[in-house]
């Protein structure tokens, strides 16, 4: 009742799955991933243990194509079971069972598997393959894009109710405490890739850090739309065409701590220019 897809991104070491249904909350039952072990995306009649029992299996040092055969040899209803499985070096497995509802089936390709259920043709997992191998960016955005790519195809046959993103990354969840990277759920909307693609936006300007190279100086234009934008939100008493001072600094720190920007923090007088560009956006 499912299309979905586990990706794996070389350059940082993600990994993670990306998933649209008909079943509301499917967040809540399809995405598995682990940093440095691999992602597991279990469908149709889902069976949720082959998640963090394929998980285990990977860090035990099971291949992909051995964790589909134990994971399937110890369940009486595999059959109705599909799934795909990624490990942290992108070797990727897909299942199908002969009791999936047509039209049922997977790709496995470079970093990546998808596989879907209740389809209108096979043309969705065809074009998530494709969306997945030809987009530029991280491994949100294209397995974001997968799932855009595979609606357009035709999707599942019975419509969208809900999607999800999980990213696993090594110390890559908020203040780098934990392992979940992204972690997204549209548990019920009428068209929820393009809402999971809208809180995505949102969600890099607040949980993503900062990159060096963007980093830039509170000077000229820059430090007067961020004090307009701190006067605005009543952070400052000055006056936009101020020069950078203390008390705009301590402001700055403040804005930053009430509207959820830690991840964004940068040294005196110094702003991320994606921080910038998100103001002006909204």
């Amino acid at each position: 009742m499912t299309f979905s897809i586990v990706g794996f991104d070389p350059q940082t070491g993600e990994v993670g799955v990306a998933v649209q249904s008909k079943f509301p909350c499917v967040g809540n039952v399809v995405p598995w991933a682990k940093a440095g072990v691999g992602a597991i995306a279990t469908q149709a009649w889902a069976n949720p243990k082959y998640g963090p029992d394929g998980l285990r299996l990977l860090e035990e040092g099971h291949s992909v194509d051995e964790v589909v055969k134990l994971l399937t040899a110890a369940d009486p209803g595999a059959e109705d079971r599909q799934f795909g499985v990624i490990d942290a070096q992108g070797h990727a497995a897909t299942f199908t069972g002969s009791g999936c509802m047509d039209w049922a089936g997977g790709i496995v390709g470079e970093n990546f598997a998808c596989q879907g259920n209740i389809l209108v043709s096979e043309a969705t997992v065809q074009a998530m393959a494709r969306a997945f191998t030809e987009t530029v960016g991280d491994l949100a955005e294209r397995l974001t894009m997968a799932l855009m790519a595979a609606a357009e195809a035709g999707g599942d046959s019975r419509g969208m109710q809900a999607a999800a993103l999980y990213i696993a990354k090594e110390n890559g969840g908020y203040l780098s405490n934990n392992d979940r990277y992204v972690d997204i759920r549209v548990d019920e909307n009428p068209d929820p890739i393009v809402e999971l693609r809208r809180i995505l936006k949102m969600y890099r300007i607040l949980f993503y850090k900062t990159k060096p190279e963007n980093i830039i100086t509170l000077e000229g234009d820059t430090s007067a739309f961020m004090l307009a934008e701190l006067i605005k939100g009543g952070y400052y008493a000055g006056a936009a065409s101020d020069a950078w001072n203390e008390t705009a600094q301590e402001a700055l720190n403040t804005f930053y701590s009430t509207e959820n920007f830690e991840e964004r923090i940068c040294d005196y007088g110094k702003i991320d220019r994606e921080v910038i560009d998100y103001l002006k956006s909204v």
